[in-house]
């Protein structure tokens, strides 16, 4: 589709993203953004945040200039909630608005899609035990990914609330057509199984790197606050490669591995990006037994690539309410 030929800009709903935007092609597409930006193709800028009296307003902008799109999302937290989170997506070819939608359900897939792209590039292959730390919101789609890219023979899941780990097990269990089991402690879950996701709001470590079983590949997507961490030092010390989605943005946020940076375990510029290792400039796993870590902030040329599919797909459907301009 042309975009000179596109029709009038228009607005997408959640509920139209969720429609247009299944797992299986998410992944595809947040790998073909990462494909695009470690050749070159595409660029990324960090989040930038500005305080107001009460909260954050979030700011974040990217393009994929090899297909066509340019974009920000923007948001603000107040009081810990998320508000008023949208994607304002532009053409390259004219720089016009093409599309403005509402952007948590995006957020939420896209990801889990990062995390499946690591996953994919990053643990080994086989079928794969997986411990989860986390069951909420973002849990869903964390699980759904890796469930994507690898054949799961079991899923063991952790949360503090009892209750909510076993409904997230029996309700996952059920939409992935899988084995999930709530277990009682972190160290359960995450104990001599090949792929963890840590997904939790924690600001403190839940994961602790001498529970890790030689081959392990950990998703650590729940921490973008510098501040806060998920993952102890040691965990970060037995990675034998760490990744990130985007060096620059995690020596801003990444309060995972800001303590291992000072303490000497790791160097900033032993961080890889995983930009690098989908496009083959850098080499991932090598032998079965390292440990690999992916460390997820969330960034921006994600949610572009995303908001493409769901545009083009809202346009073949005619779907979406046109806008005013």
């Amino acid at each position: 589709m042309s975009q000179d030929h596109a029709p009038g800009a228009i607005y997408l709903t959640e509920e139209d993203v969720v429609r247009l935007l299944p797992m299986t092609d998410a992944i595809e597409a947040v790998e073909l953004a990462f494909r695009h930006l470690g050749a070159g193709g595409a660029v990324n800028r960090p989040r930038d945040r500005v305080a107001f009296r009460g909260g954050l307003f979030h700011f974040m902008a990217g393009a994929d200039q090899t297909q066509g799109y340019l974009g920000y999302k923007a948001y603000g937290g107040f009081r810990g909630h998320w508000a008023g989170m949208m994607v304002t997506l532009y053409s390259t070819e004219n720089g016009r608005v093409l599309a403005m939608m509402a952007a948590n359900r995006l957020g939420q897939i896209r990801t889990g899609a990062a995390s499946g792209v690591a996953t994919r590039h990053l643990a080994r292959v086989g079928p794969a035990v997986v411990g989860q730390l986390g069951t909420g919101y973002q849990g869903v789609t964390q699980l759904a990914a890796v469930a994507t890219v690898r054949e799961i023979h079991e899923v063991r899941v952790f949360s503090r609330n009892a209750e909510r780990r076993e409904r997230f097990a029996a309700e996952m269990g059920t939409q992935l057509g899988l084995t999930v089991r709530a277990v009682d402690t972190a160290e359960a879950a995450v104990s001599g199984v090949d792929i963890v996701n840590v997904i939790t709001n924690s600001a403190t470590p839940v994961l602790r790197g001498a529970w890790l079983a030689p081959g392990t590949h950990i998703n650590a997507a729940g921490c973008n606050v510098i501040s806060h961490r998920e993952i102890d030092v040691e965990t970060v010390r037995r990675a034998d490669l760490v990744v990130a989605d985007s060096v620059e943005q995690a020596r801003r946020e990444a309060g995972d591995l800001l303590p291992a940076v000072v303490r000497g375990v790791i160097a900033w510029d032993q961080v890889r990006e995983l930009a690098d290792i989908v496009a083959g400039n850098v080499i991932g796993r090598t032998i079965p037994d390292e440990i690999t870590l992916f460390e997820s902030q969330g960034v921006a040329v994600e949610d572009v690539t995303a908001a493409a599919v769901v545009y083009r797909r809202a346009v073949e459907q005619g779907l979406g309410t046109p806008l005013p301009f």
